[in-house]
């Protein structure tokens, strides 16, 4: 069974052969017309024949076949194009026509990966691909499989290299550097003020003598008494803040744009977030609910915290149910004793939606800096632009325009009661949590 596997199982017919093979059938057909041409024909029937089994001997039972070595990383970053690069060298004695096809994991949905190189002999090439997963989780690779023709190629051989692995994919890592630079930019653009900060520092530097207009309040007696004259302790600006990434898991996080739903836009952009806020000397902490809740990091600046986020992150999923902000509130209010920024990640498709909870958001907002980001439906934005040619067209662009609408008088909504907002499209969801949690560290709003 193993040597029909090897010998015939892996023989596949191709196109030359199918052609020339006609090719003597319609020489054949002639020949009954014109009986002489028969013997020409034998001999090109017998010489057709005998290079398919010089080209099967060759390809099957002379040479080693070539070998392949796919090359991946341990781990792949959601949303983004990573590469995958296969090696390959040719072990026979002259040149192939290979074709490549790698047993994809079935997320990928990728049915005609066709890579098409040719070989001289004991030749060794590398080749790459790209890969953009849009789902969290397992990902199994199966075998690297190679097609090998000659230069007759009239059969080719199948070569099944065992390569079978499996690779995480995490939320999107690969683009964190992008924004480093943005992190450590510390210049205020022009018409900016710095906010007076809300609190007392508490963040001890130094001992040093009074000197008129210090105030009273910080005189160390201690100190005093040992030195003989008075001594006030020092305090730096507070630079290390707490910020909380909170992510609402609720079905309509589930929504798909752009082949991610809306959950993975906020986990990409939670640990992109949760880089910069480490980078910033900031404690970053996790919150996840639905209708009940959900994961819960403690906020720490140890610069193992990044990792643990996002192990955390890797295993978050919907489970389709209406989030609950009364159960949220009353976490966060056990939770966290200290005041922190709360970035809520979520989603309100109306203003009644808003309404609902916006109670709760109030509540947070009496003790912590809430800032809610959603999302901007970018399908009704086209359907709002686009040119109307008949009846239906008014229908659809006049409802598309009320629900645009509505997500806009949700920021007022929000703004009303003292609660800051950023309405973004999916696609921008990161580099826009990024810069308006930068602004408010440049005003020192927390």
């Amino acid at each position: 069974m193993k040597g029909y596997k090897k010998y015939i199982g892996d023989l596949f017919i191709t196109l030359r052969f199918y052609a020339a093979a006609g090719l003597c059938v319609v020489g054949y057909v002639l020949c009954f017309f014109y009986t002489p041409f028969m013997p020409i024909i034998n001999i090109l029937f017998a010489c057709f024949c005998l290079l398919v089994a010089v080209d099967y001997f060759f390809l099957f039972l002379f040479y080693k076949a070539p070998d392949a070595k796919r090359i991946i990383s341990d781990r792949l970053s959601n949303g983004d194009e990573n590469t995958v690069e296969v090696k390959i060298r040719n072990r026979m004695p002259f040149r192939i026509k290979l074709e490549l096809v790698d047993e994809l994991p079935h997320q990928m949905q990728e049915r005609d990966m066709n890579i098409m190189k040719m070989l001289e002999s004991n030749e060794q090439v590398r080749i790459k691909y790209t890969l953009t997963p849009v789902q969290r989780g397992v990902y199994q690779f199966g075998n690297v499989i190679l097609f090998i023709r000659s230069v007759l190629g009239l059969v080719k051989r199948r070569c099944s290299i065992p390569a079978a692995e499996t690779v995480k994919v995490y939320p999107s890592f690969s683009n964190l550097g992008r924004y480093k630079l943005m992190a450590q930019t510390t210049t205020m653009e022009p018409g900016s003020k710095r906010m007076r900060k809300i609190g007392q520092s508490m963040e001890f530097e130094q001992i040093k003598d009074y000197v008129s207009g210090d105030d009273i309040r910080t005189i160390n007696w201690k100190a005093t008494a040992r030195k003989g004259g008075l001594m006030v302790n020092n305090y730096a600006d507070e630079r290390s803040q707490q910020v909380f990434c909170v992510i609402d898991k609720g079905r309509l996080m589930k929504m798909p744009f752009g082949g991610l739903s809306l959950l993975d836009y906020a986990i990409n952009a939670t640990l992109a977030l949760s880089n910069i806020c480490l980078q910033k000397q900031d404690r970053i902490g996790l919150i996840s609910f639905s209708d009940r809740p959900g994961s819960i990091i403690a906020a720490d600046r140890k610069p193992v915290q990044r990792e643990n986020i996002m192990q955390v992150l890797y295993r978050e999923e919907t489970n389709f149910a209406e989030s609950d902000y009364e159960m949220l509130y009353l976490q966060v209010r056990k939770r966290i004793k200290q005041r922190s920024l709360l970035i809520i990640f979520t989603n309100f498709e109306s203003l009644n939606g808003l309404k609902r909870q916006v109670t709760y958001l109030r509540s947070m907002a009496r003790h912590h800096l809430v800032l809610v980001v959603f999302f901007e439906n970018t399908e009704l934005t086209k359907l709002s632009v686009a040119e109307a040619h008949n009846l239906e067209d008014v229908y659809v662009k006049t409802i598309a325009d009320k629900l645009a609408y509505e997500k806009r008088m949700v920021v007022k909504e929000l703004q009303q009661y003292g609660i800051l907002s950023v309405l973004t499209a999916p696609e921008n969801l990161t580099v826009n949590a990024v810069n308006k949690y930068l602004e408010l560290k440049t005003k020192q709003a927390l």
